[in-house]
Parts: C-alpha cells; structure tokens; sequence
C-alpha cells in the first residue's frame, strides 16, 4: 500500500495510473496495491443449563406445591414506590414459583 507524499492519504487506482484523491497527485510508476485480511475462528458459544442460573439466595419457605422447606428468594419493586416490596420464592426440588405481598 502507498500514501501520498504530500497529505499522506492512501493511493488509489486512476484511470492509467495511481493518484491520490484528497489533494490529486499522481504517482509517476508503477504502485503496488496489496490488501490482506486474516480471519480467526469462532470460539464455541457454551450454553447455559437451568442449573447454572439458580445463584439467588437460599431461605426457609415451605413451597405450596409440594412441601419442601427451602427456597431460593429475591424481591421486586412492582407497585407504587410508597409500598412495600413484593417477595419471589421459586422451590429448589420442584422450581415453583410464587410470591408473598407484605
């Protein structure tokens, strides 16, 4: 690849000969033009497992779908702000999901 010797842009094909296109000198030989371009390969996309997004934490709740005393927790704002916030619980045996207004 060539630049012009006066601005230093980058040489491209005229007509008969190589010029530059910002300020419009020609070269007078011969310009060699080479472009290349290496690819890398794509890395493999690891796939999550239902196990893997279980990280919230773990409190006593007796699940009412099937007994079990332990429960995975978060909470949300989903009323007005002046209210209290809403309590998820989803089961770690049987993955139900339910919630408690306070």
């Amino acid at each position: 690849m060539e630049f012009c010797p006066k601005c230093g842009s980058v040489f491209i094909e005229k007509r008969k000969n190589f010029g530059c296109v910002r300020c419009g000198y020609a070269a007078k030989n011969k310009v060699k033009i080479e472009a290349t371009e290496k690819l890398q390969e794509k890395q493999e996309v690891g796939v999550i497992r239902d196990k893997d997004t279980d990280v919230f934490p773990i409190t006593n709740a007796v699940c009412p779908k099937c007994g079990h005393r332990e429960a995975y927790f978060w909470t949300a704002q989903t009323r007005a702000g002046d209210e209290a916030e809403t309590r998820f619980f989803k089961c770690t045996k049987c993955k139900h999901t339910w919630r408690e207004y306070r």
